[in-house]
């Protein structure tokens, strides 16, 4: 059997159930970051050795608490050098992912990646979010991009006002993933407290035991039709 990458271990101890398919891209993440980040540094040279936790876990996080139902649009806020976009879309190959950027040189780094893996899901667009006009999404992510207050002013105007539909008691089954979701850490109480909002807070330590995920969180500000 072929050894796993180092480092990829970490992210099938807590998701197994991945398609021939997925672990084919999951294991070519590896060579294809060091590649380009020798290139175009997108992730910082001390964490590189770590992509898989720091970066593809911390990402995959998201997956472990919401679904994203197929055929659902999503738009990665500040993608940089495609998290939490390029993992997700590797779990979730049925929805649609626009990662966008304000930097040309990361995007090419996101292209170039998606083109290894052969991820047809994922497009990427040169633009800052605020500067979107006429398309709108079921779900924004991003992950440490800008304060939650800008976070959220500039994916509601981008977002569908979704239906909730609560799962009901007893099911396994993980909520439908709606409104903003991020990625934060550290105190968050008075970024918060300016944001305006009530996120739904789950502490990802909770879901991966790693001494790298203390004080680390998944922000969900949800889009209600009544919002």
């Amino acid at each position: 059997m072929e050894e796993a990458p180092r480092g990829l271990e970490i992210v099938t101890r807590y998701f197994s159930d991945f398609t021939p398919e997925q672990n084919r891209q999951l294991r070519a993440l590896e060579e294809v970051y060091h590649e380009w980040n020798a290139r175009i540094n997108v992730i910082s040279r001390k964490d590189i050795g770590s992509l898989y936790e720091k970066h593809v876990l911390h990402s995959l996080s998201i997956a472990a608490v919401f679904d994203f139902p197929p055929g659902t649009h999503v738009i990665d806020i500040g993608t940089g050098g495609g998290f939490p976009g390029i993992p997700l879309a590797i779990f979730f190959p049925e929805t649609q992912f626009q990662l966008v950027d304000s930097i040309a040189k990361k995007l090419k780094v996101v292209d170039a990646v998606a083109d290894a893996l052969s991820l047809t899901n994922i497009c990427t667009q040169h633009i800052r979010a605020e500067e979107i006009k006429g398309k709108k999404f079921d779900i924004a992510i991003s992950r440490a991009v800008a304060p939650l207050k800008d976070l959220w002013f500039w994916s509601r105007p981008l977002l569908r006002p979704q239906n909730m539909h609560p799962v009901p008691e007893n099911s396994d089954a993980l909520p439908k993933a709606s409104g903003l979701i991020c990625l934060k850490g550290g105190d968050l109480h008075a970024e918060i407290s300016e944001s305006g909002t009530r996120p739904k807070i789950h502490e990802i330590y909770d879901l991966f035991p790693e001494e790298s995920f203390r004080e680390k969180y998944i922000l969900q500000v949800p889009y209600q039709r009544n919002n």
